[in-house]
């Protein structure tokens, strides 16, 4: 029954998060700066006739329970509405794009894991923690991810994923090194270590299970991290993934297609931030 009840209460959050994304994403661009202007009105291959009904559609749109109706429609149909720049159902425009983005992102935090770990794991084992240990982590960190995709372009060096990848490691590392250095003095630690004990063994019996929990959470954070160096590292590297698609649906004022990917992208945060969450409330009930 507790389990039952837990399973509901996320799921209730996972849609109440969903609709304060549709309801917020939508009044912003609402009321965004020329969103019910439309080019077509200045074009002069359209008749007056077609003129006053693109003015009359835009005048309808102004309503803000009219867009939400219409957009939470199409999310329910599956396929998000119809775009407003390309006139074709959002999904046939996010469906190749989610591909793209999806491997950028696998790929970027898994070669972010393996250097966070491996840096953390050589800063830890020292007695003292150095200082120019932790410069390349903080200096990363201090650099926007735009500067940082910018930098790497115009060096011809690197590529999305690295990017991705550094900015990643150097959140990672702050608090994997912080977690491993109060796992090497943990007392079951301490007493494996004089007994002899490898270092490799002592991570994978006595360490790694001590910090599943807090690594649990860092995975969640790298997630969201990625998902929001994501839009300029693709529109740096003029990758055709959802981050571009967002940047173009912004620029064009393609409300559907924009909140299409930030569902998708809400969605994304809430399964995997929630998901340990919820197995902690699942394990305890």
């Amino acid at each position: 029954m507790k389990t039952a009840t837990a399973a509901l209460s996320w799921l209730g959050r996972t849609i109440a998060i969903l609709l304060l994304v549709i309801v917020g994403s939508t009044v912003l661009v609402r009321f965004a700066p020329g969103y019910l202007s439309d080019a077509r009105e200045m074009d002069s291959r359209y008749a007056a006739e077609a003129r006053s009904q693109l003015s009359a559609e835009a005048t309808r749109s102004r309503s803000i329970p009219h867009m939400l109706l219409a957009e939470i429609g199409g999310s329910l149909r599956g396929d998000f509405g119809l775009s407003r720049q390309f006139e074709v159902p959002v999904s046939e425009l996010i469906r190749p794009r989610l591909a793209v983005s999806a491997a950028l992102l696998l790929r970027g935090i898994a070669l972010a894991w393996m250097a966070a770990l491996c840096a953390a794991l050589l800063s830890s084992t020292g007695r003292n923690p150095s200082v120019l240990r932790q410069a390349p982590a903080t200096v990363l960190l201090a650099i926007p991810t735009a500067a940082l995709a910018t930098f790497c372009l115009l060096a011809d060096s690197g590529g999305p994923v690295l990017v991705m990848a550094l900015l990643l490691a150097a959140r990672d590392f702050k608090f994997l090194d912080h977690a491993l250095r109060k796992a090497w003095l943990e007392p079951h630690v301490l007493h494996a270590r004089a007994q002899g004990i490898g270092t490799w063994r002592l991570v994978v019996a006595h360490i790694a299970p001590t910090l599943a929990p807090q690594l649990g959470a860092l995975a969640s954070l790298s997630i969201v991290t990625a998902l929001s160096a994501l839009v300029p590292v693709e529109v740096i590297f003029n990758v055709p993934g959802l981050g571009q698609l967002a940047w173009d649906a912004a620029l064009n004022r393609d409300l559907p297609v924009l909140l299409a990917v930030m569902i998708l992208m809400a969605l994304a945060v809430t399964v995997t931030g929630g998901t340990w969450a919820s197995t902690a409330e699942w394990k305890s009930a």
